[in-house]
């Protein structure tokens, strides 16, 4: 009867650890600690759990031996009970992936509870029933530092791991003589400018882009080893970094020729710890190109036209605001696509380019598509096709439909500038105009700050304003009090499956509602 109870309390042990395995995924393994970091920022999550009841197996000293038992596992089958109920009504946005590595983690985190548990089996003691189910009960309180000291008894095995698939991938490279890699970084804008120049370069060369958000190391090894083919001619590597250094080792992987900055902002502030250190992780993909290379840069960021270039390799600029080597002017936004005129440096004609993609943003990323494009010896007319022929890009303000309602999906990693341009997107739309939002993240000590002023850029334009978590919003809220927009029309809610439901109750007919950014799930507030 004692196993039989121990082994409820495992199957708990599985059903619960399911969701420390799902932070520790989502905080990249607690790479910079940022899973420790999320333990000790959320602890009404982690410590303030029913499982915190297991004190209660104090009261098993004054029990007898069957009592104890049958009272621990009709806790844990309870536990069960509470942990599926709750399992249903949780909103998760990206769900555990069972890769590899975690099947790993699964295994030592078992390895770990069965090392007392078994201990205690061997030595067992009616007497000391109580102390048994007291430690049993602790480790399973504990879970999700077990599942950090799992994760740190793996880091060997997953360097081998790490080194193995890293060295093949740069082998299958180096076997690829004939393809061409272009790098792609920046604090935002990465993903579709990826995109953008793979729909461009398709016109003429067979071209290949890192599918999805797959812009780490172990993004770009898994799209080298496993989907990279010899018939490419050109890869696209988006890159993306946390810290100083990032770019540098992505690039020391694949050794992009071709590099586009996009632009240089906030993003990931608080892991970068400075402004500098972002324009200088930022450039490293700049610096890391060949003296033969070709780097795209942005005249309009002030962040990169101060850059004192530590390379001698061929800068082509873009720009809107600014003269440039390709510049865009005569620029025409509407609710159903952008047209502009391109401009080349050296050039008398005018080029006229139509694209369904909405904002100004995408102009800049279309500019670096053109100028990449024309490098690599592709025609005015092959530019202009390509650029007509364009995707709409998925969560990045893209249109669509959610019954009568016209969604713009720009749900994908909110930043301040791109922020402000999808509220203008919104304020272009000819009908009500609704905005759901989370506000933004990873902004260090100027999270308040900016979005307090997104909060002002709403208000402008913002016929309703649907705020997710209270705690989150609260900076955006007084942003709109600010500009003394009518509390009547703001929304506060905690799920965002919540605002599905009020966006029909506040339609009338021609709505437009902005998803401007979806927190991961590490920073659900529920």
């Amino acid at each position: 009867m004692f196993i039989v109870s121990i082994l409820v309390s495992l199957i708990y042990v599985f059903v619960k650890q399911k969701k420390s395995l799902h932070m520790l995924q989502q905080n990249w393994y607690n790479e910079g600690d940022r899973y420790i970091n999320w333990i000790f920022k959320n602890p009404y999550k982690v410590f303030l759990d029913l499982d915190l009841f297991f004190i209660i197996f104090i009261s098993f000293l004054f029990l007898n031996e069957s009592m104890s038992i049958f009272l621990f596992s009709l806790f844990y089958l309870v536990m069960i009970y509470f942990c599926i109920i709750n399992r249903k009504k949780e909103q998760v946005k990206k769900p555990l992936v069972y890769t590899k590595r975690i099947k790993r983690l699964i295994i030592t985190t078992t390895i770990l509870y069965l090392i007392p548990i078994v201990s205690i089996i061997l030595t067992y003691d009616y007497i000391l029933l109580p102390y048994y189910y007291l430690i049993i009960g602790a480790l399973i309180y504990l879970n999700y530092f077990v599942v950090l000291l799992a994760n740190c008894i793996n880091v060997p095995i997953e360097k081998f791991v790490f080194y193995y698939y890293k060295n093949k991938a740069t082998n299958k490279l180096k076997s690829m003589s004939n393809t061409s890699v272009v790098g792609i970084t920046g604090s935002y804008g990465k993903t579709s400018s990826k995109n953008i120049l793979n729909d461009v370069l398709n016109v003429k060369f067979t071209s290949f882009k890192t599918p999805k958000n797959f812009n780490t190391t172990n993004g770009l090894m898994v799209t080298i080893n496993n989907y990279l083919d010899k018939f490419n001619d050109i890869f696209i590597a988006e890159m993306g970094a946390f810290k100083r250094g990032e770019i540098k080792e992505l690039c020391d992987l694949v050794h992009p020729k071709y590099g586009i900055l996009t632009r240089i902002g906030t993003a990931h502030l608080e892991s970068f710890g400075s402004r500098e250190n972002i324009q200088k992780g930022k450039f490293e993909l700049i610096e890391s190109l060949p003296s033969d290379g070709i780097g795209i840069l942005n005249r309009d960021d002030k962040y990169q036209v101060s850059y004192k270039l530590k390379n001698d390799c061929k800068i082509v600029w873009i720009g809107i605001d600014n003269e440039a080597d390709v510049t865009a002017t005569n620029i025409k936004l509407s609710h159903t696509g952008t047209t502009f005129d391109c401009i080349i440096k050296g050039d008398k004609n005018k080029y006229t380019f139509t694209t369904k993609l909405l904002g100004k943003a995408n102009v800049y990323n279309i500019l670096a598509s053109i100028a990449l494009g024309r490098e690599l010896g592709m025609s005015m007319d092959e530019l202009i096709l390509g650029v007509k022929k364009v995707s709409p890009i998925e969560h990045r303000l893209e249109l669509k439909k959610y019954g009568n309602i016209n969604i713009i999906d720009d749900a994908y990693n909110s930043n301040p500038v791109g922020s402000k341009m999808a509220v203008e997107v919104l304020g272009m739309m000819p009908g009500k105009k609704i905005i759901v939002t989370p506000g933004m993240i990873e902004l260090a000590d100027l999270q308040y700050e900016l979005n307090k002023k997104f909060g002002t850029y709403i208000a402008d334009v913002c016929d309703e304003v649907i705020l997710v978590g209270r705690e989150q919003t609260k900076p955006i809220y007084d942003g709109l009090i600010e500009k003394k927009y009518s509390v009547e029309h703001i929304h506060i809610l905690q799920d965002v499956k919540e605002a599905f439901p009020l966006m029909q109750k506040l339609d009338e007919g021609n709505t437009y509602v902005l998803l401007e950014n979806d927190l991961p799930d590490i920073f659900n507030e529920k």
